[in-house]
């Protein structure tokens, strides 16, 4: 099997490699892209991986990701890298770190906590163990794993 892929490169924009097999369309859910628009964006599923054994991989044309997006991504993707594409050129490649804070990324799963009923509030979770994933609210202090919270 011929291993090289034809998928052409991109002038400007993101591209995020190494996400775990499967996981590939829920990171361009995150993203909140539409592939029905005209956003152009080229989805890799169950790609050969030497790291991995098969991965997923998506180029994303003409946008770069915010911090909450990359923040995001690391709960459901913590081993894929992100590069930011120039003039044809990759001027940025990063390994995806979940951050210590992640502060208006998810929402609280409790349903007694206070951010439930103060919408002014931000949500602010401390990550307590990044594999297996535990995260504690800062308000309610629960921790939760990545199971419990909706990405």
């Amino acid at each position: 099997m011929n291993e090289d892929l034809i998928v052409r490169k991109i002038e400007n924009g993101t591209v995020i490699d190494h996400i775990a097999a499967g996981k590939g369309l829920k990171v361009i859910n995150i993203l909140g892209i539409d592939l029905k628009q005209d956003q152009l964006a080229v989805v890799l599923v169950n790609v050969p991986s030497k790291k991995l054994g098969k991965k997923d991989m998506i180029k994303i044309e003409k946008r770069e990701l915010t911090e909450r997006e990359v923040s995001k991504i690391a709960l459901i993707a913590p081993e894929a890298t992100l590069s930011i594409i120039r003039d044809w050129n990759i001027v940025e490649k990063k390994k995806i770190d979940l951050p210590d804070v992640l502060q208006g990324v998810v929402d609280c799963p409790n349903t007694n906590c206070i951010t439930k009923d103060e919408k002014i509030i931000v949500s602010k979770f401390f990550v307590e163990n990044k594999e297996p994933l535990k995260i504690r609210c800062n308000y309610c202090e629960r921790v939760f794993s990545r199971d419990e919270i909706k990405i």
